[in-house]
């Protein structure tokens, strides 16, 4: 039986991106690591992983049941903020909402931003999604999901 190959961390790839010295023998042998799964999958498979039902992880980030059980099917793509919403349903800490970002093929947070900061800290301090959008309201800032962030 032919064990699938182990999934190469980023930085080893990154490696042997950059020691290349054809690209197209890189994607030759390395394709399958430069590619990613639908952000539906990734949803899927996190619910797993932490032992999460979809409804809960949805009623959490506050997004609209109808619209969030599409964006698990796959029939949705989701805008920033509501992955970053999905991030306080699933209660994930920074690092791994930076991920969920990327899975998503979104930006990343960057906390020179002073709105991506208050979310860092949301996130951080481990503050449910009504803290966070009530923070971001003080600090005058779009709360999540709010008129053209959406």
């Amino acid at each position: 039986m032919i064990k699938p190959r182990e999934a190469l961390r980023t930085s080893e790839l990154l490696r042997r991106l950059f020691r290349t010295t054809s690209f197209d023998r890189f994607l030759q042998e390395e394709g399958d690591s430069v590619s990613m799964p639908p952000f539906h999958e990734y949803l899927c498979r996190l619910c797993g992983e932490r032992g999460e039902v979809r409804e809960h992880v949805i009623r959490r980030a506050d997004i609209e049941r109808t619209y969030g059980h599409q964006i698990f099917r796959g029939i949705r793509q989701p805008s920033r903020d509501k992955v970053l919403q999905l991030a306080f349903g699933f209660r994930l800490n920074p690092e791994e909402a930076q991920r969920l970002l990327t899975a998503a093929r979104k930006r990343q947070l960057y906390p020179k931003l002073r709105r991506d900061a208050a979310i860092l800290y949301g996130l951080s301090h481990r503050l449910a999604i009504t803290e966070v959008q009530e923070l971001l309201e003080r600090q005058g800032l779009t709360i999540l999901g709010g008129l053209g962030n959406d």
